[in-house]
């Protein structure tokens, strides 16, 4: 697919679920740049904001075959990858696939289920795979989990691992809209999902993806994003800093920020835009800086703001 041509799709594709999901266009325009990147999103934030309306409306969307699983703390590993079942009549056996099998999965509430079962969407995130009794099985292309998470706490949910959550590429929250919105929102007849024809379609999404590992960084943004990164790891606010996966995700989501935005080449603007996002989940804050009230996305301003913006300046001739 032709840049200019993807640009007015994705557009298209974002104006689209804007129609469902009122006032949240930064959101939708992050979530749009994070399935370009071919990374996962989580969506936390308190019930009734529309976390599970976005994700039902992005998968219609972008078409394909669309998984949902309700999280629950009996849910077995099985209920998600799928199962193997005897036939002993024909002396074999048979796999069949559960619902990660999909273009776009919703893992709803996935905090309410036992670590055990979040742990079985591990290979699934990295390697886009699944092993069931030894035999690996390949999963669709493109593969997004879109997942949903209430806050800690509320009762009833579990923490995800460390290792679970640098696998999402962004942490999202839409909050509360604004009371004009919500008035916009009450005064319109709710457009069922349903009723949403596809914007694009899952083989122009890879296209896409694709195209999106082209697009130019330059060693001197490549350097501020590792010079941000370093300085995590000696935060006085972090007991656990940036790791180097987040680095790379990083730089992934701001080559898809500037793919969304029609240039094959990263600036600083792409940078800031998905740094929060991106960040704000991958870091670990110390016991004094939880109780005071600070949060990743306050740590990844503070970093911002004490790097070389210099380095900006001179990667993107002075439009920083």
């Amino acid at each position: 697919m032709i840049h200019n041509q993807a640009c007015d799709v994705l557009e298209r594709l974002v104006n689209r679920v804007e129609r469902v999901i009122i006032g949240k266009r930064n959101e939708i325009e992050l979530a749009v740049v994070s399935m370009l990147q071919g990374g996962h999103i989580l969506l936390e934030d308190v019930p009734g904001v529309g976390k599970t309306m976005l994700v039902r409306t992005l998968a219609a969307c972008v078409g394909g075959t669309f998984g949902r699983i309700q999280f629950t703390s009996d849910l077995l590993p099985s209920d998600v990858t799928g199962v193997t079942v005897y036939h002993p009549q024909y002396g074999n056996f048979e796999y069949r696939p559960g619902p990660i099998h999909s273009h776009i999965l919703l893992a709803d509430e996935i905090n309410r289920a036992a670590p055990r079962t979040q742990s079985a969407l591990l290979e699934a995130m990295e390697e886009r795979k699944v092993t069931v009794d030894g035999v690996t099985y390949s999963l669709p292309q493109p593969f997004l989990l879109l997942a949903t998470q209430n806050p800690l706490e509320y009762e009833g949910t579990y923490r995800l691992p460390e290792a679970q959550l640098d696998r999402f590429l962004m942490r999202l929250s839409l909050g509360y809209p604004v009371p004009e919105q919500e008035i916009e929102l009450l005064g319109r007849n709710q457009e069922h999902v349903s009723d949403i024809k596809p914007v694009l379609l899952p083989e122009e999404m890879v296209v896409m993806q694709r195209q999106v590992r082209l697009v130019l960084v330059d060693d001197r943004i490549k350097s501020f994003l590792v010079g941000v990164a370093n300085a995590s790891r000696h935060h006085t606010h972090l007991s656990l800093g940036i790791s180097p996966r987040g680095t790379l995700a990083w730089m992934g989501a701001a080559q898809a920020m500037a793919y969304y935005k029609g240039r094959s080449y990263v600036i600083p603007d792409d940078v800031k835009a998905v740094a929060g996002a991106v960040l704000g989940h991958r870091m670990m804050l110390k016991t004094e800086a939880k109780i005071s009230g600070m949060s990743g996305e306050d740590i990844v301003s503070d970093l911002l703001k004490r790097s070389d913006i210099s380095l900006f300046n001179r990667a993107s001739g002075g439009t920083a």
